[in-house]
């Protein structure tokens, strides 16, 4: 198939489709068709843009009988998690925006509140619809609205401890509440858990589906008695699957359960969630599915059924079309497994990112010294805290924006113990086209207040590689290593160290001290030497770890006017909040301005487009900083310390 073969009304029917009302008049033959066009659609647009591929192969079927059953927007649809939505937009008036999605002004890959009144909200951290769901269900019952509620928990989701909080409570309520169980087995990788073991086991099982339907085949042709029989061995199925897989745990919590169905047979999922709907109480509907359904490429990618191509793919092969170049990613997998071969006591944890997080490289090296625990980053924290207990010392690999959920458990249950525990937060900063939600802007701020931690922010593969091994070095409290999403700049040696801090530029005239932290190492340099054609010096450091502030850093400070630091990380709280609070204690009178993120909801763009609208582009801190020296020399006064402030529009 080419990528040129999707034509102007993107197939015969699905260019009918303009909302749930045009897929309840078709025929199970037009379905069928639809079915098709809808994954042949979906290859065409993400294979351009990158985006959440597998996950939405296989859930076609699935969306389609959600959407004949239920009255969306009137009965509320929730994804969970929202990636794999791209269905439901489908089929709510969104396929003109498929060609600009994940890209600025297009369509968000998760569902939007601001894009259709058939989103609610935007379930892009795993395992909360059922929370959602729970509090909806409680809202339209007391209001006495007739309203269905349905939570689509999958590709994972169940794997978090919320899903089960919510369970419970959902139980006590009884109100009516539809749970789709989108069972493939996976999160980003193969689904790991006791409760996921149980959902396989529940799955249609050659041990007895297959030998139900050759009882019924054979039964069928025999007169007479042949259909009755059929009957009484149907009516002890049950105790049959029981006795395989005891799926009375959803039943002894008070939840009705159905299952499991087919879930790319649409005329069975659609039978079962008209009689869900109709029951009137909590119900669960187990959908047995396969990632990346109906492409081959995808049904073939071992690792996580193209879960999310990051960027344009060859629809022939599923490859990505790009060069391949080396990513921060690659850099710590290559230096956790030399850690690894050299200390027996590292271990690895991840929480169902074990490809994404580089973690799957320490796996196949040592695999009895991964634990992958699902998605459940708040067990991730504690487990972790557990191994240190025992004498290891474990690297937990999470997205940036992920660890926000256990903040609790690194404070109290690592911090408070001073337990030797390094987080490695991939994808800090601005992420770009996953949105707000993903951004990893949050982390120095967040974690920056617990005590005992120390947080590093590598510049380039060469200090990423160094400061992992300083982490893992700490055996008396917990690390952080943080690093962007995409390629890796260049290496950028420094000048000189000053105890833990690189100089990375000087100048004869100490006007200026630009901390420019982890990856906006580079940016610190072009800044500097645009500000220097003004006839101003400036000194560049990389401060290498951010928490605590060195001390060092406070000297450095102390000889310059004016000291700006650029992170990319929200300005509340960072490190230049920080940087300055330190200044105030050690009475460093220097006036202090912080470029940063400012604390909001960013939309999703390119990490490039963002950074330029949000004035952190090196002619942005440049300007910036020209204006705000070249004011001290115009208004000559006493230096003294100024709270931390300033952004790019002062």
């Amino acid at each position: 198939m080419s990528v040129d073969e999707d034509t102007a009304n993107h197939g015969r029917l699905l260019g009918t489709v303009r909302g749930p009302q045009d897929v309840k008049r078709m025929s199970a033959e037009q379905l069928d068709i639809l079915a098709a066009e809808i994954r042949d659609f979906l290859i065409a647009k993400v294979s351009r843009t990158g985006g959440h591929v597998g996950p939405n192969l296989g859930v076609v079927e699935l969306t389609l009988a959600m959407h004949r059953v239920f009255d969306s927007p009137r009965d509320r649809l929730l994804f969970d998690t929202g990636h794999q939505a791209y269905v439901h937009k489908i089929l709510t008036g969104r396929q003109d925006g498929f060609d600009r999605l994940r890209q600025r002004g297009g369509l968000s890959g998760y569902p939007s509140q601001a894009e259709s009144e058939h989103d609610l909200v935007e379930n892009s951290h795993a395992s909360t619809a059922l929370s959602y769901a729970d509090g909806l269900a409680k809202a339209y019952a007391l209001r006495g609205e007739q309203r269905s509620v349905v939570a689509v928990v999958g590709d994972g989701a169940l794997t978090g401890g919320m899903c089960w909080e919510a369970l419970n409570n959902i139980a006590t309520a009884g109100n009516s509440l539809v749970i789709v169980v989108n069972d493939n087995g996976r999160s980003y990788s193969p689904t790991i858990g006791g409760l996921a073991d149980h959902l396989s086991s529940l799955r249609l099982n050659p041990g007895y589906e297959k030998v139900l339907d050759t009882v019924k085949d054979a039964l069928g042709s025999t007169p007479l008695v042949g259909r009755p029989m059929y009957e009484v061995l149907h009516a002890v199925k049950k105790g049959i699957k029981d006795a395989v897989a005891p799926q009375a745990m959803f039943e002894d919590l008070g939840i009705k359960y159905v299952g499991p169905v087919d879930g790319h047979d649409l005329e069975a999922v659609e039978s079962a969630l008209r009689a869900a709907k109709n029951f009137g109480g909590p119900v669960i509907v187990h959908a047995v599915t396969r990632k990346g359904y109906g492409y081959r490429p995808a049904e073939e990618d071992e690792a996580d059924c193209l879960h999310g191509p990051g960027g344009a793919f060859d629809v022939e092969t599923g490859k990505l079309v790009a060069a391949p170049s080396v990513k921060w990613t690659h850099v710590f997998a290559d230096e956790l497994v030399a850690i690894a071969d050299e200390r027996p006591d590292v271990v690895g944890i991840t929480a169902a990112m074990a490809e994404p997080t580089g973690i799957a490289k320490l796996a196949r090296k040592h695999p009895g010294r991964v634990y992958d625990v699902g998605i459940a980053e708040q067990h991730a924290a504690t487990s972790a805290a557990g191994l240190a207990l025992g004498g290891l010392h474990p690297v937990v690999a999470v997205y940036a924006t992920f660890l926000n959920r256990a903040f609790d458990q690194v404070l109290l249950d690592v911090a408070m113990h001073k337990l030797p525990v390094t987080f490695v937060l991939d994808r800090a900063g601005i992420t770009g086209p996953d949105g707000p939600s993903h951004y990893g802007i949050w982390d120095m701020a967040v974690f920056g207040v617990v005590p005992g931690l120390r947080i590093a922010a590598p510049r380039d593969a060469a200090t990423l590689r160094e400061e992992l091994r300083e982490a893992v070095a700490v055996d008396d409290g917990p690390t952080i290593v943080r690093f962007p999403t995409g390629t890796v700049a260049a290496d950028l040696p420094a000048l000189r160290r000053v105890g833990p801090v690189d100089v990375l530029a000087e100048s004869p005239r100490t006007d200026v001290l630009l901390v420019a932290v982890g990856s906006f190492g580079h940016l610190g340099m072009e800044v500097a030497a645009r500000v220097a054609e003004q006839g101003y010096g400036v000194t560049v450091v990389d401060p290498r770890w951010v928490r605590p502030v060195p001390a060092e850093l406070l000297e450095l400070a102390a000889g310059h006017r004016l000291v700006v630091t650029v992170e990319d990380g929200v300005r509340v709280g960072g490190v230049g909040d920080a940087l300055a609070q330190a200044m105030r204690d050690a009475d460093v009178r220097v006036p202090l301005r912080d470029l940063g993120v400012p604390a909001d909801w960013h939309p999703h763009g390119t990490r490039a487009q963002i950074l330029a609208d949000l004035g952190l582009t090196a002619q942005d801190v440049a300007r910036d900083v020209t204006g705000w020296i070249s004011r001290l020399d115009a208004e000559p006064v006493e230096p003294v310390s100024l709270p931390a402030g300033g952004s790019a529009q002062n």
